[in-house]
C-alpha cells in the first residue's frame, strides 16, 4: 500500500474501470479522469478532475492508467492528436489494463519508451464482481523496476498480482486466461443442459458437483447464472469474442491450433446472430439451448 498519495490518470470508467478508479480514490490519491460516457456518480464526487481530453490526462497525472475495450481504441488513447502520447514527460508511466493484442502492446511499449517513459501492459481477470471487490487478478509484462514502483496501486485493485514478463507477456497471460475460461462456459452450459434434459434438477446438479473434482468458478458463478436465467453483464460476450479472436488470429501466425477455441467462438458468434452481443458471457448456453430445442430450467 502507498502512504503517499499520488497523481494518477485513469482514461476509461466503465464496467471495470469505473470500481477500480474508486478503489485509488478512496486510498487518498488524486485523479485525473477522463471517458467518453458520464462519469460516474461515484467519481464525480471524488477526488478526481475530470479533464477534456486523454492529453490533459496526461499533462496532469505522474501514472496514466487505461481500462477501454480494444486494440484501436489503447491505440487512439495513446496515440491521438490529443491522446496520451501529446502529453507526456519524461519519467512517467503508462499503464494500459485493457485486455488487447501482445503484438500491438509489444509496438506501443516501444513507441511510449521513446518518449523516455515507462509502459506495462496489466490485464484484468475477475469482471465486474472481481472489480467491485478489489480482488482482481492482474497479469503484468514490462520491467521488474517499474512493475515495484506500480505494485502498491495494483494491490489496491486485485489480489493475485504477477509480473509474467516482458511488455505484451501479460496481454499473452490474459488471452490463455480468456481461453480457459471460454471452454469451462462450455463445459458447463453442456453439462447442465444434459442434465436437464436428462429430467435432473439442473440447480441440485450443480449443487452436487461443486463438492467435486469438476468445481470450478465458473461453475460456481456462471453455473448459478444458467439455472437462474440473469445474464445481464458482467461480462458482455463481445468482448469474449474479441479476446478469443486475439487467441485464433495469434495461433494462425504461431503455427498452434486451438480446436475447442474456435469452437467456443463460433457459440458466442451464435449468441451475437441472436442479438445477444451485449448478454453475460455465460448466456453462451443458449447457443446450445437452441440446438437443442430445449432451455435449461424447463420441464423435459
Amino acid at each position: 500500500m502507498t502512504t503517499q498519495p499520488q497523481k494518477i490518470g485513469f482514461i476509461g470508467l466503465g464496467i471495470m474501470g469505473a470500481p477500480m478508479c474508486v478503489h485509488l480514490i478512496k486510498a487518498g490519491h488524486q485523479l485525473f479522469v477522463h471517458t467518453r460516457r458520464p462519469v460516474p456518480k461515484s467519481i464525480a464526487e471524488g477526488r478526481a478532475t475530470q479533464c477534456t481530453s486523454n492529453r490533459g490526462v496526461a499533462e496532469r497525472a505522474d501514472v496514466i492508467i487505461i481500462m477501454v475495450p480494444d486494440t484501436p481504441n489503447v491505440d487512439e488513447v495513446l496515440f491521438a492528436d490529443d491522446g496520451v502520447a501529446a502529453g507526456l514527460s519524461k519519467g512517467k508511466t503508462v499503464v494500459d489494463m485493457s485486455s488487447i493484442s501482445p503484438i500491438a502492446t509489444k509496438a506501443f511499449a516501444k513507441r511510449i519508451n521513446a518518449l523516455g517513459c515507462e509502459y506495462l501492459d496489466a490485464p484484468v481477470s475477475g469482471g465486474e464482481v472481481g472489480a467491485k471487490a478489489a480482488s482482481l487478478s492482474i497479469m503484468i509484462g514490462g520491467s521488474e523496476t517499474t512493475f515495484a514502483k506500480i505494485k502498491p496501486l495494483f494491490e489496491l485493485m486485485g489480489k493475485n498480482i504477477t509480473l509474467v514478463g516482458g511488455n505484451g507477456d501479460g496481454q499473452t497471460a490474459k488471452v490463455a486466461n480468456q481461453i480457459i475460461v471460454a471452454l469451462n462456459i462450455e463445459a458447463v452450459a453442456e453439462a447442465l443442459l444434459f442434465a436437464a434434459k436428462a429430467g435432473a434438477d439442473p440447480a441440485r446438479v450443480r449443487q452436487a458437483l461443486m463438492g467435486g473434482f469438476a468445481s470450478s468458478k465458473i461453475l460456481e458463478v456462471h453455473g448459478e447464472r444458467m439455472v437462474k436465467r440473469t445474464f445481464d453483464p458482467g461480462f458482455r460476450i463481445e468482448l469474449h469474442q474479441k479476446d478469443l479472436n486475439l487467441a485464433l488470429s495469434s495461433a494462425r501466425e504461431l503455427g498452434v491450433c486451438l480446436p475447442n477455441t474456435a469452437t467456443a467462438q463460433e457459440l458466442f458468434n451464435a449468441c451475437a446472430a441472436h442479438g445477444g452481443k451485449a448478454w453475460d458471457h455465460s448466456a453462451m448456453v443458449r447457443a446450445l439451448e437452441k440446438m437443442a430445442n430445449f432451455e435449461i430450467g424447463q420441464k423435459a
